[in-house]
């Protein structure tokens, strides 16, 4: 997603020899260009350039990458430009946060098969009680 600045230009210093034309990024914006026009319409609205100090009239103008805003003082007039600037570059920019590591996919369960139970194994208190009792009288031959 593309980063935008947003670029005021305006007259800073006093008097007709020290004024030096001079321009600061106000704020960046994340996001469409149109977006960051609106962001700063509405700063450009609010903002409260040095010169003039108290204004009698202000104007505001749209052009093609921004706004100009004209502002008559008590003696002349001044003006300011906001301009969106996409911003390629900033070698004082933070290092990106480095991505979190891959969550490995959890191994799938292996498929359980149900186990037979072992065969009965005859309990010691049984190893004297013969497999058919005799009061069956099957111990007798037929």
């Amino acid at each position: 997603m593309p980063r935008w600045g947003l670029l005021v230009e305006q007259n800073l210093g006093f008097g007709g020899q020290r004024r030096v034309w001079s321009g600061s990024v106000l704020d960046h914006v994340d996001g469409t260009r149109e977006e960051a026009l609106e962001v700063l319409r509405q700063r450009a609205e609010t903002y409260r350039p040095v010169h003039p100090t108290s204004p009698k009239r202000r104007r505001l103008y749209r052009e093609q990458d921004g706004f100009v805003l004209v502002l008559d003082g008590a003696l002349q007039s001044f003006h300011c430009r906001f301009t969106v600037i996409e911003q390629l570059y900033d070698s004082a920019a933070p290092d990106p946060e480095p991505a979190p590591p891959p969550v490995p996919e959890p191994e799938p369960e292996p498929v359980r098969r149900p186990v037979p139970p072992p065969p009965e194994q005859p309990r010691a208190w049984d190893a004297d009680v013969p497999e058919v009792p005799s009061w069956l009288n099957r111990d007798r031959p037929s």
